[in-house]
């Protein structure tokens, strides 16, 4: 309830309410006093302001929790995500009030995480975490600063320039192994320029004559991209979509590399690769976009190497 009073010629108001932190104002009438305590009163009723012990009760596992039952499932990224959060909540500080967590927590867990891992999978989980607290604030009615951004992030410099060597290419498309399954896969991401996850995502009704639909990419808009013949004739002569998680790819790519003694190749870098190659086919910054599906041509740019001895040849 409300009180209003008079006070040094001017009309006090204060809200009370239990477990919410006294709010009080002061006005030059008692119409306009009563008019702001009516309305913060109906801001606490509506949620919008913040239990004073709303933060004290709640623990960061319980967030997380609440996090990766609401949020997650919405994204298309939530499977990867659970894991890394999962993992994360092995850490002894989650259990303690999202208030008594403050940036020498996360500054502690980035520096024993950094003698484990790289920096890009060490930025990954902290944007994941920083994400949640930016929900808890904007959507769950808390007030609580983010400790992630106060803390100093690792550079990154994640830019490779790996193509494929001779043998490289030779061994992962023509080579003397039992896995068709994956040699496809490998193929169809060296002749077209797609990231694994929409490779896997194929189906019959994406093929449109020479051309392949991708309704979900990474940026999230769907884009068509023409197929090479040999793109093609692989499409229409093997099972779609392929019959490989995203998990077993990367096993069975781990395996063929150690297999064929490849140091330092990711299949992302087989993207690399195709770009490149389309390029020196010839192919204009818009024609290798359509294919890409790059917004950014300054990102293209990081995926493609050409070859000096190419160019001297048009030169």
């Amino acid at each position: 309830m409300a009180s209003i009073r008079r006070r040094n010629n001017k009309w006090q108001a204060q809200v009370r309410r239990r477990d919410c932190p006294l709010i009080t104002q002061t006005f030059r009438t008692k119409e306009s006093a009563t008019k702001w305590a009516r309305e913060e009163e109906t801001k606490i009723d509506d949620g919008f302001l913040v239990l004073k012990n709303k933060c004290k009760k709640y623990s960061l596992r319980q967030l997380i929790n609440r996090y990766i039952n609401e949020i997650l499932p919405k994204k298309r990224a939530g499977f990867n995500e659970t894991i890394i959060l999962k993992a994360f909540m092995r850490e002894g500080f989650v259990n303690k009030p999202v208030s008594h967590i403050t940036s020498e927590y996360f500054a502690k867990y980035r520096d024993k995480r950094l003698q484990k891992v790289k920096p890009a999978t060490l930025l990954r989980e902290l944007c994941v975490v920083q994400h949640l607290y930016s929900i808890a604030n904007k959507e769950w009615g808390f007030n609580i600063p983010n400790p992630i951004k106060s803390i100093q992030k690792p550079k990154l410099n994640n830019r490779r320039e790996r193509r494929l060597t001779e043998y490289e290419y030779n061994f992962l498309v023509k080579g003397n192994y039992p896995q068709q399954t994956l040699r496809h896969i490998i193929e169809v991401a060296i002749e077209t320029a797609m990231r694994r996850g929409e490779i896997l995502n194929i189906k019959p009704e994406h093929i449109k004559g020479q051309t392949l639909l991708i309704p979900k990419t990474k940026n999230g808009h769907p884009r068509t991209i023409p197929l090479t013949k040999r793109a093609l004739y692989i499409l229409e002569n093997t099972q779609l979509p392929f019959p490989m998680s995203a998990n077993a790819v990367r096993l069975a790519w781990d395996r063929l590399k150690k297999k064929g003694n490849i140091k330092d190749l990711h299949f992302h870098d087989l993207r690399h690769e195709a770009i490149s190659r389309l390029f020196e086919k010839g192919l204009s910054i818009p024609e290798v976009t359509l294919i890409s599906g790059h917004k950014d041509v300054r990102m293209l740019f990081r995926y493609t190497h050409l070859k000096a001895e190419d160019i001297v040849k048009k030169l």
